[in-house]
Formats: C-alpha cells, sequence, structure tokens
C-alpha cells in the first residue's frame, strides 16, 4: 500500500524525556521537567492541529504560515506552557515586554517592559544563529525544531513531522552577541545574532537533544 506521506506528516515526533540532560543549568526554580511537559503539550498542540486541517484537506499550520510566524508561535506556546509547571516563573504580561518569562510576583501585575531579571524564549529552525534584538544579558533559551515551511513546495522538499531537535539555555553577556545594526536606507528589522561564544555557552549546556542530534 502506498504511503501518504502528507496524513503521516500530521503526527509529529514525540519528545523523548530519556534525552533530557539532567545535569543542566537553569534559573529561576525552572526544571528540565517542566520544559519537558511544555513541550509535550505543544506536541498534542500541532498535532491535534494539523490532523484537524488535514480532515478538511487544508495544509499543515507550518507549510502555509510564514517561517518566522511559525516560529514565533512555537516560542509564545512555551511561554504560555512553562509558567503551567514552573510556578516560579510567569509569562511578562507587557506587550512585547523583555523577558518573555519573569520572576513570578517580582514586578506589578507581572508586567516589565525590560529587565534583566527573566528568560527569553525562542523557537528557531537553526541550529545556531539565534538572533534578538539588542546585544544584551539575559537569561536565552532556545527550542530548535525541524518542520516544513512555506518556502519546501518551490525547493521541491516532501512532507516532514514537526519535530523538537534540541533546547539550549545559558546566561548570555553583551560579548557573545554581534550586532548587525543596518544601513539609513534599509527597511530590515535591526538585529543581533547570537556568536560563537554564546553558541557554545548555550550548546554545553544543553537541556535536550533529539537522538538525530
Amino acid at each position: 500500500m502506498k504511503k501518504n506521506k502528507e496524513k503521516e506528516a500530521c503526527t509529529p515526533v514525540l519528545v523523548d524525556p530519556a534525552r533530557f540532560n539532567p545535569d543542566c543549568t537553569l534559573p529561576y526554580g525552572l526544571e528540565a521537567g517542566h520544559i519537558c511537559k511544555a513541550m509535550g503539550e505543544f506536541i498534542s498542540f500541532i498535532g491535534f492541529i494539523n490532523k484537524q486541517l488535514y480532515t478538511k484537506k487544508m495544509p499543515r499550520l507550518e507549510s502555509f504560515l510564514m517561517p518566522a510566524n511559525f516560529s514565533s508561535i512555537v516560542g509564545e506556546f512555551m511561554n504560555s506552557s512553562i509558567p503551567k509547571y514552573c510556578s516560579s516563573l510567569v509569562k511578562n504580561q507587557y506587550h512585547n515586554g523583555h523577558p518573555d518569562l519573569i520572576p513570578t510576583g517580582k514586578f506589578p501585575k507581572n508586567s516589565v517592559q525590560h529587565s534583566k531579571d527573566g528568560v527569553e524564549v525562542k523557537g528557531s529552525r537553526h541550529s545556531s544563529g539565534w538572533q534578538g534584538h539588542n546585544p544584551e544579558s539575559v537569561w536565552l533559551m532556545v527550542f530548535h525544531f525541524d518542520s516544513n515551511t512555506s518556502n519546501d513546495v518551490k525547493d521541491q522538499i516532501g512532507p516532514k513531522s514537526f519535530e523538537f531537535k534540541g533546547v539550549y539555555a545559558a546566561k548570555l553577556v553583551v560579548s557573545d552577541w554581534t550586532f548587525s545594526g543596518r544601513s539609513d536606507t534599509s527597511r530590515r528589522t535591526i538585529t543581533a545574532s547570537v556568536n560563537r561564544s554564546g553558541v557554545d555557552k548555550m550548546k554545553e549546556n544543553w537541556v535536550y537533544e533529539s537522538t538525530g542530534q
């Protein structure tokens, strides 16, 4: 029987609890087990959504959203899910506030425009070169994943299941970033990228790595 690859791709790869690093260092009472549960929730979410879309003959979520938008969904889901399991962290209630997760009860209404206290969270299809808006001292946690994108049709890349490839976290300092800036005529968003020293810190303190790493 011929396999229906699109239907198979609606089922994401499960998170393996055995692939978490028991020796990783995490701040503010956060534990690898909390992260494992949050990742499991996202796997349930994306699997449910994509299977429902398939029944309506619609493309999977990651297949039609702009790549950056889907990465944002991964990060925002983690921001909402992690505090359900780690009571010492809460999602920053300030619109576009920094960082994404802050210590529970430290700020009025759990809302702050900018602080060095907390954890910035990002979802990324890339294994390095992660970006932010400013070089700064902050705990950064990246959820590295693999999935289809809206560009795959033209690139002739077939259906594949969503999979978390790794989670990396470390307290970065300004020197761990490279500021990209922009010219006076450019409309590109100003960014800073985690450089080799920052990537090395995060990879050394890996939280999760799949068997495909």
